[in-house]
């Protein structure tokens, strides 16, 4: 029986299948929707408060357990940030390495969101194990391609979760060249997997929805964007990373624990997988952008809910990176380059699955953190998320209501929500009264 749709309430007191703990609730009131709220209700996890007070060198590993799922991301940019303040920087094999790294990451994060998480909202399961029952050759692809992607961490960032060899200035140390040989076999495996992947989330039916989003991702001349770039978006900003602030600006809303983060000339913006692939579509590999045309997937991509198929193109796009680099790759003279200690402030942006991941640090003299400041991309994606909710439930208030609440879900999903990097870095504020 299809509800009333005048007068309803969706409540989900505990989202599934995102990485920590959020909330949505829509009340809709006389055929319009009265409240909406995108609720994250973590507890605020205050890492910059942890930081303040360390050597800048200890920064990637903290900052690291941010997240177990991209701490990747967290440590490159904290120690780009770094290297801006020391005058450092990397370039050649170690450069290459860093890319590889990130590879690794990116594998894992979007295989574990394409097949864990997202495909069972277009297949109509409840979750993966569910799934698993119908489709096994599905998700035993998928668990495999994960471990893939899992192993380029280990390898080379020391181990698979809040890897350990990443350093200002480059690695502690470089694994001896077989060892990035022996992955080869398993990662061209994994490439033509990846194909399969990008046809078979293709083939997926997807919700009529596109809405004018502004995407911001990070772009570079000769590159698919991972640690480096300018600012860019399709309407008209070109900035480079240190001119963030200038530009975004952190908004608290009173029933999120994460701030929601907005341009500061237009309001919300779009980041992610959607926005890179937008913005960065040629820089992509040849290979990679023929699955693209082959499937009908080209630029401008304004429905979210294809984002599965774009993190699967992105997929397919890292495994072709991986296999390159390792194909091509001359070993270091050092893990590390040196540098001097000196005082300033440093900005950092990198590319982690989700979208750009910022950081800000300033350090003095003795490499002592002063200020650090953390805006992840969920915090940067909540307002905008909010938005399709508001647009998604609108126009379909005639479906049932337990559609329609599942399919609010599934919207939230399409960003891939990482609820827990986005709690830690609100303001605590103590005031003492006598």
């Amino acid at each position: 029986m299809k509800p009333n749709p005048k007068t309803q309430t969706i409540k989900v007191d505990y989202l599934a299948r995102v990485e920590g703990e959020g909330a949505l609730y829509v009340r809709i009131k006389n055929g319009k929707i009265n409240d909406l709220k995108f609720k994250i209700f973590e507890p605020p996890r205050f890492f910059e408060a942890f930081l303040r007070g360390r050597r800048f060198t200890e920064a990637p590993d903290i900052t690291a357990r941010i997240c177990g799922i991209c701490p990747v991301a967290y440590q490159m940019s904290s120690i780009h940030a770094m290297e801006k303040i020391l005058g450092i920087q990397i370039s050649g094999p170690l450069r290459e390495l860093r890319r590889l790294l990130y590879c690794g990451e990116w594998i894992e994060s979007h295989v574990l969101h394409v097949y864990m998480l997202h495909a069972p909202d277009f297949l109509g399961f409840p979750d993966s194990i569910q799934m698993a029952r119908v489709y096994p050759d599905i998700v035993q692809t998928g668990l495999r391609l994960k471990k893939i992607g899992n192993e380029i961490v280990r390898v080379l960032g020391g181990r698979e979760i809040h890897p350990i060899n990443v350093k200002v200035g480059g690695f502690y140390k470089i694994p001896p060249r077989k060892a990035f040989l022996e992955l080869l076999d398993d990662l061209k495996w994994a490439r033509d997997a990846a194909i399969g992947m990008v046809r078979f989330t293709a083939g997926l039916e997807f919700p009529e929805f596109e809405r004018d989003y502004e995407f911001v991702a990070l772009s570079h001349p000769d590159e698919y964007p991972f640690n480096e770039g300018r600012l860019v978006s399709n309407k008209g900003l070109d900035i480079p990373v240190d001119a963030y602030e200038d530009h975004f600006q952190e908004i608290h809303v009173e029933h999120s624990n994460a701030l929601h983060s907005v341009l500061k000339a237009r309001g919300a913006y779009f980041v992610g997988p959607l926005a890179r692939f937008n913005l960065n579509f040629e820089k992509l590999s040849a290979l990679t952008r023929e699955v693209c045309r082959d499937v009908g997937l080209i630029p401008e991509v304004r429905n979210p809910f294809k984002s599965i198929v774009v993190r699967s193109v992105e997929t397919l796009y890292a495994l072709e990176e991986a296999i390159r680099i390792i194909e091509h790759l001359e070993m270091p003279e050092a893990p590390a380059v040196d540098y001097s200690i000196k005082p300033g402030t440093g900005h950092g942006c990198t590319e982690a699955p989700r979208g750009i991941l910022y950081h800000r640090y300033t350090i003095d003299a003795q490499g002592i953190i002063q200020q650090a400041r953390i805006v992840p991309p969920t915090s940067q994606n909540q307002k905008t998320i909010e938005n399709d909710l508001y647009h998604y439930v609108s126009g379909h208030l005639d479906l049932p209501k337990e559609e329609l609440t599942w399919q609010c879900e599934q919207t939230i999903r399409n960003y891939d929500p990482c609820i827990s990097c986005a709690t830690h870095f609100l303001r605590l504020e103590i005031e003492e009264v006598e």
